[in-house]
């Protein structure tokens, strides 16, 4: 974030506290952001992101495929 400090955690964070700091940007811009972000908490797991995220691994895979065609570094699946 800015040069006013560093940004508070956003777990700390009640939804309506977070939803302005997305204003801004588009639903895909967030929504990719919360799948990468995601994945990385989740050591790439693929199937734990999925359930996190609440969607299929099917569905999370074609979002990865998506992101990967557009250049996008997306974390690698674990061993």
């Amino acid at each position: 974030m800015g040069a006013a400090g560093p940004a508070p955690a956003l777990h700390s964070l009640a939804p309506n506290e977070i939803v302005p700091l997305l204003i801004g940007s588009t639903v895909e811009e967030i929504e990719r952001e919360l799948v990468l972000q995601t994945l990385g908490r989740c050591d790439g797991n693929r199937t734990r992101a999925a359930r996190v995220l609440g969607v299929s691994v099917r569905t999370l895979r074609n979002k990865i495929r998506l992101y990967a065609a557009q250049g996008i570094d997306v974390p690698p699946p674990d061993e």
